[in-house]
Formats: C-alpha cells, sequence, structure tokens
C-alpha cells in the first residue's frame, strides 16, 4: 500500500499540476495577498484607501488585481450610486477562508525571513 506522501508525489510530479503552482498563479504574486490581508484585517475598504495603504503599487496595477480576485470570487465589490463615485471592496465567504493561511505565512515569514 503507497503512502499519502508517495501517492501526492506522483500526483503532482509537474509542477504545473501541483495545487500550490494554482494557487501562486492565481492568488500569489505582490499585490493580491497584501490586498487580501488588508481586506481581512479592515472587513471594507474604498479604493483610495487601498490605494494608500499600498505603497509602490499604481492606481491601474490595484484596478486590475481586484478585477481579477472579483473573478475569483475572493473580494466583492459594491457600487454607489453617488457623485464622486463611491466603491467598497470586501472580502467574500471564500475569500475569508484565507484568513488561517495568510496568518501562518506570517507567522513563518516573522520568524524566518527577517
Amino acid at each position: 500500500m503507497e503512502t499519502e506522501e508517495k501517492i501526492i508525489r506522483k500526483k503532482y510530479q509537474q509542477a504545473k499540476e501541483c495545487p500550490i503552482t494554482v494557487f501562486m498563479e492565481q492568488i500569489g504574486g505582490k499585490w493580491k495577498p497584501v490586498i487580501i490581508w488588508l481586506l481581512l484585517l479592515n472587513e471594507v475598504m474604498r479604493f483610495n484607501e487601498l490605494d494608500k495603504a499600498i505603497d509602490g503599487i499604481s492606481q491601474k496595477m490595484l484596478s486590475q488585481q481586484l478585477k481579477d480576485l472579483e473573478k475569483l470570487k475572493i473580494v466583492k465589490r459594491k457600487s454607489y450610486p453617488v457623485i464622486p463615485p463611491k466603491v467598497e471592496y470586501r472580502l467574500t465567504e471564500k475569500g475569508k477562508s484565507l484568513k488561517e493561511n495568510l496568518t501562518l505565512i506570517m507567522e513563518w515569514s516573522n520568524k524566518n525571513l527577517k
């Protein structure tokens, strides 16, 4: 009988098939984890609040990252019909489910990547 580890190794010998690769391609990168973390901490944020909170991100890049997270159903966008435009972002339940994993990554980083 094969161990679970051997089964996993066989199944994911190609990096492109690995769930970690899928995660990193869709949610990884420089900005998306930061956006998710900020929304975990603040629940609801407006576009300008996110822009000010993330040093070095352009508005175009922030907009694209938020659209990508919306498509993945991790972030929900709410637009209000007012002038000037008011748009709020919050995490969906799917997005909130990342909290434990991101917390573990943050803790590991604090211990090992000073």
